[in-house]
């Protein structure tokens, strides 16, 4: 009835979970009730026990609390990319105790609902659109004004690139070997991964026949003649 309705995927799968455990506990009372055990009789054993067995399940306790303020909420929802409690993956199902999540290489992990609450979500599928940042570095020696002209004429070129907001090239640092500029930018969600390996490519084609360099670190070693003061010593210490 809840899908019929659109009703978040999540939502469905938690309340489905909660469902089929009330529908248990309800079926095993009647039973028990067809059976001639007093149900009263049970549930005063039940709320007897309820103080211990409240303390030795305090972990499952606390996550699915944590799983209803998902639930309710609703910082992700099924099929979103998450970075949450120390894990990262496309959300698949929030289960009573704990959230389940496919890596990239398509790996299952199964994250505690506490985890997840009590520590920062990062949802990269929660807008439509992304920023995409590089960093491409150019020698000291190139001209910077045609390096950022090239760089632009990429990101201009590429038709999953957004023309608003527009892309941005500038120079953002000086480093020890290139002069580096951040290239930013603005795309669809899902063409995010895409575009960053494409225009890196496209960029350093570009570059390389304009004739720009994109210098690897380098260190220069610089040698002093010490022969002189080498020889200067050894005529002191043969007089003494």
């Amino acid at each position: 009835m809840l899908r019929r309705r659109e009703v978040d995927e999540v939502l469905v799968d938690f309340l489905g979970s909660v469902a089929n455990i009330a529908v248990t506990v309800v079926a095993i009372i009647a039973a028990l009730d067809q059976l001639g055990i007093s149900p009263a009789s049970l549930l005063a054993v039940v709320g007897a026990a309820s103080l211990a067995v409240g303390l030795a399940l305090k972990d499952s306790l606390s996550n699915f609390a944590a799983g209803v303020m998902l639930v309710m909420f609703r910082p992700f929802t099924k099929g979103d990319y998450v970075e949450a409690g120390g894990e990262s993956g496309t959300v698949d199902e929030v289960y009573l105790n704990s959230t389940r999540l496919v890596t990239p290489d398509n790996k299952l992990v199964l994250v505690p609902n506490a985890q997840i609450w009590n520590g920062s979500i990062t949802n990269y599928s929660a807008k439509d659109t992304r920023r995409v940042d590089m960093v491409i570095g150019v020698g000291y020696d190139d001209d910077l004004k045609e390096a950022h002209n090239v760089i632009l004429g990429v990101l201009n070129e590429h038709d999953k690139v957004l023309k608003d907001p527009a892309p941005a090239v500038f120079v953002g640092n000086l480093g020890d070997s290139s002069v580096d500029f951040n290239v930013r930018p603005w795309v669809n969600t899902p063409d995010y991964w895409g575009v960053y390996s494409d225009v890196l490519e496209r960029a350093k084609i570009a570059l390389d026949a304009a004739g720009i360099s994109i210098p690897y670190p380098q260190s220069d070693v610089h040698m002093h003649q010490v022969a002189a003061a080498a020889a200067e010593n050894d005529d002191s210490d043969g007089k003494e």
